[in-house]
């Protein structure tokens, strides 16, 4: 099965909140933060304020954050695609991309997230804990690090910086 998993996040399709089809080769040459959101967590707050700083701060110099609604922890992000859009271009201003609502964890789990796990499994096994897990990727589409759903995004700060070589 691990036969299956492509070599590096470029090498897979997701959809976008509108349901269009993007090739994440498309982001080939920039560093990633992929993070699993939800609009109604009590990490919400904190997390969408700390990606935008590092977004606005960084996206010039060939940051991406790449966030994936999901709706598997405590139901924290219950609404349809719409309204999950409405929420965090409004509330919390995020002008990052957002993609479609997925699956993190299961059967179901969408296949960036598959890959993803494979390539940093977690502190107590390979499955995503909460919402905004964050996973860090250089610009060669591979997994550089997995961080907490605790870790504030400022934290990762240093780590963006060393990959896009402004440190």
């Amino acid at each position: 099965m691990a036969d299956d998993l492509p070599t590096s996040v470029h090498d897979i399709s997701v959809k976008d909140i509108k349901g269009n089809d993007v090739k994440l080769s498309e982001y080939e040459g920039k560093v990633l933060l992929i993070v699993n959101v939800a609009s109604k967590c009590g990490l919400t707050n904190s997390n969408y304020k700390e990606l935008n700083v590092l977004y606005e701060k960084y996206k010039e110099k060939g940051l991406e954050i790449l966030a994936f609604p999901c709706n598997q922890f405590a139901g924290q992000e219950p609404g349809s695609n719409e309204q999950i859009e409405q929420t965090v271009c409004t509330r919390f201003k995020a002008e990052f991309p957002i993609f479609d609502k997925i699956d993190v964890n299961g059967k179901e789990a969408a296949p960036l997230y598959k890959f993803l796990k494979s390539q940093k499994g977690g502190f107590l096994g390979d499955g995503i804990k909460w919402n905004f897990t964050k996973f860090l990727v250089g610009k060669d589409g591979k997994v550089v690090e997995r961080y907490a759903p605790t870790t504030s995004p400022l934290k990762i700060e240093n780590d963006i910086q060393k990959l896009l070589g402004t440190s």
